[in-house]
């Protein structure tokens, strides 16, 4: 039997955490024993994980961050945690010195903290960093493994400082797993050096899951009538909510009956809700929150609506495809690895009037919307025999 070890930050909601909460419930657990490594514990997917699968403790600098400063400065004792305090501060004031891309930000937590992170004690067959950034730099320093693979699922274009950093973690993988053909373009762009290095396997989405979690649970629970608009995504600059927001102005100023549902949360929050305010959209555009279970929403949404900047795949995309919605994309990196323009639904430019245009095609042409329906109930649905990729790549 061999013994794998998954690592990724968190399992919130989000396309990666679902993706991997997907892949482990495929695995079969005859053949493979798991562990699985958190950086932040108690998130909403974390219920869904196989019973098979071990979730490891936390890390002794995942419990001290969840002090507050007050009681990591009274309860630090010995020698190790006045270090932990030390490596904290110093990563607290880096950040606070301006904005930072996620990249820059990984890389200054590693530069910060990882001396005070412990080594996993375990050899295993097989490390997989589930994410870039500080998982990929975990399993390359602190990880015994005899293989090392590292996924990668976003657009990744670096600066120059962050390239030369990111490498030298990069070089200490067998291979490096991209989840788009377009995510593999531009990290070959990134780093071209690695061109055999990186393989392609899309982000694994199983319909009869997807299904059945649409079946239970609740949605929306306002009563609203009218038109439901949905989009899923991290409240952040990458989801393009200012394009969206923009594109609801002009919805409602034509005295569209709809009302536009957000699922996520993320740094952004604050400010979109000062937008909202701003241009009285409190009865138009709603902020959810996250949600264990988004499969009621994409199911009795009419339309969902994607704005990204960029995507490494764009799994909520295929997850309402899936459940047969009709959808509205901007036209990101990866977006034609699924979507077919004009048949499963419309995509359109960056620009809110496009977003607007798209939504109202759907509105308004009815014989138009239901072809889309039609197609996305014949289309296949899900790419599960990705599994067999992963399995060839493990061996």
């Amino acid at each position: 039997m061999k013994k794998l070890l998954f690592v990724i930050d968190s399992l919130d909601c989000a396309g990666a955490e679902k993706s991997l909460v997907t892949l482990l419930s495929l695995l079969d657990y005859t053949k493979f024993s798991v562990d699985l490594m958190l950086f932040a514990h108690g998130k909403v997917l974390e219920e869904l994980v196989p019973k098979e699968v071990n979730i490891l403790r936390p890390l002794k600098y995942t419990e001290f961050s969840n002090w507050s400063l007050r009681e990591a400065l009274t309860k630090s004792r010995g020698s190790q945690e006045f270090k932990m305090l030390s490596s904290r501060i110093k990563y607290s004031i880096k950040l606070r010195k301006r904005n930072y891309s996620n990249a820059q930000k990984a890389r200054l937590y590693w530069e910060s903290v990882s001396n005070v992170i412990e080594t996993n004690p375990t050899t295993y067959d097989i490390a997989i960093s589930y994410a870039q950034g500080v998982p990929t730099f975990y399993v390359a320093e602190k990880v015994r493994a005899k293989k090392k693979y590292s996924w990668v699922n976003v657009s990744y274009r670096l600066n120059e400082k962050d390239k030369i950093f990111q490498k030298q973690f990069y070089n200490q993988y067998d291979k490096i797993v991209a989840v788009s053909d377009s995510t593999k373009e531009i990290l070959l762009e990134t780093f071209p050096d690695f061109w055999e290095r990186i393989e392609v396997i899309y982000d694994i989405n199983n319909p009869e899951f997807i299904s059945n979690m649409a079946d239970i649970g609740k949605g929306y629970e306002d009563n609203f009538k009218g038109i439901k608009i949905l989009t899923i995504g991290r409240l952040a600059f990458q989801k393009g909510y200012d394009i969206a927001l923009e594109a609801c102005v002009k919805l409602k100023n034509m005295g569209i009956d709809f009302r536009w549902y957000a699922l996520g949360k993320g740094p952004l929050k604050e400010e979109i809700r000062a937008k909202i305010k701003e241009y009285n959209l409190s009865e138009h555009f709603v902020l959810l929150g996250v949600k264990a279970n988004p499969y009621p929403f994409i199911k009795e949404a009419n339309i969902y609506v994607q704005t990204s900047r960029f995507e490494g795949f764009g799994l909520a995309i295929a997850e309402a495809r899936m459940l047969n919605i009709p959808v509205v994309t901007t036209r990101f990196d990866a977006v034609f690895n699924q979507m077919v323009d004009g048949k499963n639904g419309i995509v359109v430019d960056m620009k809110a009037e496009a977003v607007c245009e798209g939504i109202l095609k759907l509105i308004n042409d009815v014989d138009f919307r239901n072809r889309i329906i039609k197609y996305l109930q014949s289309e296949k649905k899900g790419n599960v025999d990705e599994i067999e990729k992963f399995y060839h790549l493990i061996g």
